[in-house]
């Protein structure tokens, strides 16, 4: 690479960390910036996930006091997200790679409008169990099962996984939306470590690629925990909402 590119791809690291932590779909940008400075594609996406891994760490020790507030809830997006991977990255070794392209754009927009109304649906769902009724706040076997079925996405192919935990959070719990943001990172994070694993005994890698990334998102991811968390409730979801749009339009 030439320092121009170095510069760029330490960059996209950068910008990816902190999308990670905020409004996901980080692969939008480190992906192509990788295919732009010359890695075949198949070796970029396996580079793009073991380099932004770290990011995803980052992010998740930023959102740590997110994390505490609910450790139950915590505990079982973890544990699902990297059992479902595992399942999912044993799939993409197995499956052609095109299986899920044809739906995966209309899996993210359908997500992401999701995540926008989820207010008002929580509010319906409210309403039909009673004023009295306790805020959930532990996932049901339903979220549980469609947590790990999220993390089976993220471990087969991974893009927007972030903004379908969202919305599954945002349906089967009562929870605030920075926690959601913290359990997202969560989600991505484990998701991405059960993927780096395989990566690293299966994949062709590109190793400057993944320390530019690496140490651009390290510290990207740990910066997005920080704006995420400050940002209003309404605004973070309507960039999460556009988000999800724009990948919709440039992975259609």
């Amino acid at each position: 690479m030439s320092s121009l590119e170095i510069l760029a791809v330490l960059a996209a690291g950068l910008g990816g960390g902190i999308l990670t932590s905020t409004v996901g779909v980080a692969s939008l940008l480190t992906f192509p910036v990788l295919v732009a400075v010359g890695l075949p594609p198949v070796v970029a996406n396996a580079s793009n996930t073991v380099g932004m891994t770290p990011g995803g760490l980052s992010g998740s020790f930023g959102y740590r006091r997110e994390l505490r507030e609910h450790p139950r809830l915590t505990a079982v997006v973890m544990v699902t997200c990297a059992a479902g991977a595992v399942l999912g990255a044993t799939l993409l070794l197995a499956l052609p790679a095109g299986v899920f392209e044809a739906v995966v754009p209309w899996l993210i927009l359908g997500t992401c409008l999701l995540v926008g109304a989820t207010p008002r649906i929580s509010r319906w769902l409210r309403s039909r169990q009673g004023a009295d009724a306790a805020p959930r706040t532990h996932p049901s076997p339903v979220t549980t099962a469609f947590c790990t079925a999220t993390g089976v996405y993220g471990g087969y192919f991974g893009a927007g996984s972030g903004v379908m935990m969202l919305a599954v959070l945002g349906l089967g719990t009562d929870v605030e939306l920075r926690i959601l943001n913290a359990l997202k990172t969560l989600a991505v994070m484990a998701s991405n470590v059960v993927a780096t694993v395989i990566f690293l005994v299966v994949a062709d890698l590109d190793w400057l690629a993944i320390g530019l990334l690496a140490a651009g998102s390290v510290i990207g991811g740990y910066a997005g925990a920080h704006i995420g968390r400050h940002l209003p409730a309404t605004l973070l979801r309507t960039l999460i909402v556009l988000a999800g749009i724009l990948a919709f339009v440039l992975l259609l």
